[in-house]
């Protein structure tokens, strides 16, 4: 099938590419309005301070690649269980699963930046310092960094992070989009009858030398 034979299908079933389109766009602001909760993402930022007390700690703090892997240390130390669970215990809490926790740290500091995205957004907030908190004491304990410090707490956010309902949205269109088209290909290929001197020629490959006129009755 040709470019503009397909154009010309969707053409013939132009009311069924505009509408199906449509209406994926309709459920889905249905489901993202009514079924889809908003979340919330509050962001704390850390600050690695290594020992200065020892002679490899210091060569430590001088060596930006040894730095970034002390940073990386710290970065998972924050999703470990041990951090998880003494969060957790501060907020009176069984455990953390109801939390969406990211660690990112850039790869030419020590600033660790922590994300926690949930349906409450204090919730949020207080998970995110908690987690700041503990990280510092099992670090200098396990790790023998001298501090990890707090630059800024997390504020708890005001807008919802997500979902992102327009995306949703603009997917469900274009999903509805391709269906149309499957579909309208489908019935195409599906369709055997014969509409015209064309279809004849590609059925039996032979050119159509002539025509019969239908004669009606007391013609």
């Amino acid at each position: 099938m040709t470019l503009l034979e397909l154009l010309q299908l969707l053409r013939k079933h132009l009311k069924l590419v505009i509408a199906l389109p449509i209406v994926c766009m309709a459920i889905m602001v249905v489901v993202s309005m009514f079924f889809m909760q908003d979340t919330y993402t509050a962001t704390t930022n850390m600050y690695v301070l290594a020992s200065s007390q020892n002679q490899s700690a210091t060569a430590l703090s001088s060596d930006l690649s040894a730095s970034q892997m002390l940073t990386n240390d710290v970065s998972t130390l924050l999703q470990s269980e041990r951090v998880m669970d003494d969060a957790a215990e501060d907020l009176g809490l069984e455990n953390l699963d109801s939390y969406d926790i990211t660690v990112t740290s850039e790869t030419t500091t020590r600033v660790i930046a922590v994300s926690v995205t949930g349906a409450d957004p204090r919730g949020a907030a207080n998970v995110a310092n908690a987690l700041a908190a503990n990280v510092s004491q099992v670090a200098q304990e396990v790790m023998d960094v001298e501090s990890v410090n707090v630059i800024d707490e997390a504020p708890v956010p005001l807008e919802p992070s997500g979902p992102n309902r327009t995306l949703y949205v603009a997917v469900a269109a274009m999903a509805g989009l391709f269906l149309a088209v499957a579909i309208v290909v489908l019935l195409d290929i599906l369709d055997t009858r014969v509409r015209g001197a064309e279809d004849v020629e590609n059925l039996l490959g032979v050119p159509v030398i002539g025509r019969i006129p239908q004669m009606k009755e007391g013609r």
